[in-house]
């Protein structure tokens, strides 16, 4: 969705799948592996469906009362006992001021509260990719590495502070400690891939993905490296143009109808503060062809900043709720 993607797209980067799937399959798969992440259909959240489309060849993405109702509806619909919410807040972010964020915050947790489900929102950084890729295919493949043991990256340490938040809300542990230790050994156990696994299956793709999904996600044509211009450190990252070269290079939608090809975007990205010599990789780049590479390598040039980076800011930066 907008410069970010969505999550079906990034789902449906696995060959395979689909979350096209009506309220008696919805159930069916939620019963059998305990999880499932489906598209609105004409039966759950039906407007939200067409408002959702709307807002993203519109340009309303960024509009609050939007976000809010697209969020909740879905939500409310699912008749959730508990809800705890990720508000984005930076450069590659709806929100890039801390106000924007706060009150995109509060509007959420005030009206699902407000509708009998109880709600919490953290208010995180978005000030540099979250992970070190960009792009839907890209992404599936950092949730194989975390979900099978090969990283322990700053993305994974959020998702487990947001579900210890929501094992506490739920009542499933007292204290948000022991919850991170569950959710920890979920991980470490091969029960979280064993459930996604499970999840995957279910909604058409290949079984057992988590122990080949690097034979079965999409490879781009062209892989190359971005190369740092100067030496220096990773002094700023602006993730609305990086997002944007994306979509350009075929990873989202520019009007309603595209196609999206799941394997471009960027990987390997580095973090903020990271230093580099000139001519070191900044980032890996995965194009259809040398003309769109070309244009996006010089979008992700334009998007870093070398120099002397500050010292990064805590990943959560306030919760509301």
């Amino acid at each position: 969705l907008g410069h970010t993607g969505g999550t079906l797209d990034k789902l449906e980067a696995i060959p395979g799948v689909s979350t096209e799937i009506d309220e008696a399959g919805f159930r069916k798969i939620v019963e059998e592996t305990g999880t499932a992440i489906v598209a609105a259909s004409n039966r759950t959240a039906p407007a939200d469906r067409r408002l959702y489309a709307v807002r993203d060849i519109t340009g309303t993405v960024e509009s609050i009362d939007l976000i809010v109702a697209s969020i909740l509806s879905k939500k409310l619909a699912a008749g959730l006992g508990a809800l705890v919410l990720d508000v984005k807040c930076g450069s590659g972010a709806f929100m890039t001021g801390m106000e924007e964020a706060k009150a995109l915050a509060n509007s959420l947790v005030e009206t699902a509260n407000g509708a009998g489900c109880p709600t919490v929102a953290l208010i995180t950084d978005m000030n540099q990719p979250l992970a070190p890729s960009a792009g839907n295919a890209l992404e599936v493949a950092e949730v194989m590495r975390a979900l099978t043991g090969a990283v322990d990256a700053r993305w994974v340490d959020l998702a487990l502070t947001l579900g210890s938040e929501l094992l506490v809300m739920a009542g499933v542990e007292e204290t948000s400690g022991v919850a991170r230790d569950r959710l920890r050994g979920a991980l470490r156990s091969g029960e979280a891939a064993a459930r996604f696994d499970a999840m995957v299956a279910a909604l058409g793709g290949p079984a057992e993905f988590s122990a080949r999904w690097q034979s079965c996600l999409p490879a781009a044509n062209v892989v190359r490296e971005v190369a740092a211009p100067v030496a220096g450190q990773v002094a700023a990252i602006d993730g609305h143009v990086i997002g944007m070269a994306v979509v350009r290079l075929g990873g989202g939608r520019m009007r309603d109808g595209d196609r999206i090809d799941p394997s471009v975007g960027f990987s390997d990205v580095l973090p903020l503060g990271a230093e580099v010599a000139k001519g070191d990789p900044l980032a890996r780049l995965h194009a259809a062809d040398d003309a769109a590479a070309d244009a996006a390598e010089r979008a992700f040039l334009s998007a870093v900043s070398i120099g002397v980076a500050d010292d990064a800011g805590p990943l959560v930066m306030g919760r509301i709720g």
